[in-house]
């Protein structure tokens, strides 16, 4: 399952740079020779839930002169937040779906910049993936022309992306929050990992299963079944550190290592080692996640030597194949 991500961008425009921009996002061009992915045929699809009142260059003077606002020739007349998401958030979707996504998109960005600064906000359905441009003069509260007030420096920017996330997130659950270029590590776990998290349990549980009452009239055959399992058990517990370290997720010490295991397997002891290694980072919000994790682990630890051995004897090329 592919991580579906919400975004949220900012481009600033001066006078010369206006017309353009409408002109891509009105669609007011017969063609779009540069941009091969517009496909005009479906343009009669796009929709606005802000109607521009006017041209953007002239709507946008109109309202600085308003403010009385004093600007220079390189002032940042328009500001454009483009909102989207991953591709795969958008299939199957109807357009109904997809209005839908951006209305609430528009509420958040209405929360947080005066709704009468507008220019226009149109949603483009004749492209690759639906998109929604809303263009809005950078007036603040108080009258005054500046993108730099409102929009911000990176750090300012990071906490605009982390709200518009907190807002999405109410209503579309299975987004995450994207990367940012100034933070190391996240801290919101998506509700994908935790049901990645709850198929890992499960594998856990039929190997628990195998495992119990294991003995030499049984070894044979269980240590077959064991050894198909493992074949994806390992490598997701493996998969499953490297997913949780993303979210800076804490991790305790686990039961001691097992030595004979790692004696008997270098190549299942290299995979456990990676599943478990790494500094502890900051405590884990959700414990239940970090305790499910453990387990996991110490399920691995606990299979007995001469299954590990049949293992090894079956599976010709190394278990870290499987890693990603």
């Amino acid at each position: 399952m592919k991580a579906q991500y919400g975004i949220l961008r900012f481009k600033k425009y001066k006078g010369p740079a206006i017309s353009p921009i409408e002109a891509h996002n009105e669609r007011t061009k017969e063609q779009y020779a540069s941009n091969p992915d517009i496909d005009v045929s479906r343009s009669r699809y796009n929709l606005h839930l802000v109607q521009p009142q006017g041209r953007y260059r002239e709507e946008a003077d109109r309202m600085i002169s308003a403010a009385n606002c004093r600007v220079r020739k390189d002032s940042v007349r328009v500001v454009e937040a483009l909102v989207t998401a991953s591709p795969e958030f958008f299939k199957d979707k109807s357009r109904s779906e997809i209005k839908a996504y951006f209305e609430y998109a528009l509420k958040f960005l209405e929360g947080k910049q005066r709704p009468d600064t507008f220019l226009s906000a149109v949603v483009h359905m004749d492209e690759k993936t639906p998109h929604l441009h809303l263009c809005f003069v950078p007036l603040t509260a108080d009258g005054r022309l500046s993108a730099k007030e409102i929009i911000g420096n990176r750090k300012n920017l990071v906490k605009w992306q982390d709200e518009f996330w907190q807002h999405m997130v109410k209503q579309y659950p299975e987004l995450e929050r994207g990367e940012s270029a100034s933070q190391t590590g996240r801290e919101h776990i998506p509700p994908r990992l935790f049901k990645e998290m709850t198929q890992l349990t499960q594998q856990k549980e039929q190997l628990d299963a195998l495992l119990t009452g294991i003995n030499p009239f049984n070894g044979k055959s269980r240590a077959a079944e064991i050894s198909k399992l493992l074949d994806s058990y390992i490598p997701a517990v493996s998969k499953m550190r490297t997913e949780l370290s993303r979210y800076q997720v804490a991790f305790t010490e686990t039961a001691a290592e097992n030595r004979q295991l790692k004696k008997k397997n270098k190549t299942l002891s290299a995979s456990l080692d990676k599943a478990k290694e790494g500094s502890v980072l900051k405590r884990l919000e959700d414990a239940k996640l970090r305790q499910d994790y453990e387990a996991a682990v110490k399920t691995l630890e606990s299979i007995p030597p001469d299954v590990i051995r049949f293992y090894e004897n079956r599976t010709q090329e190394p278990v870290m194949r499987h890693e990603v």
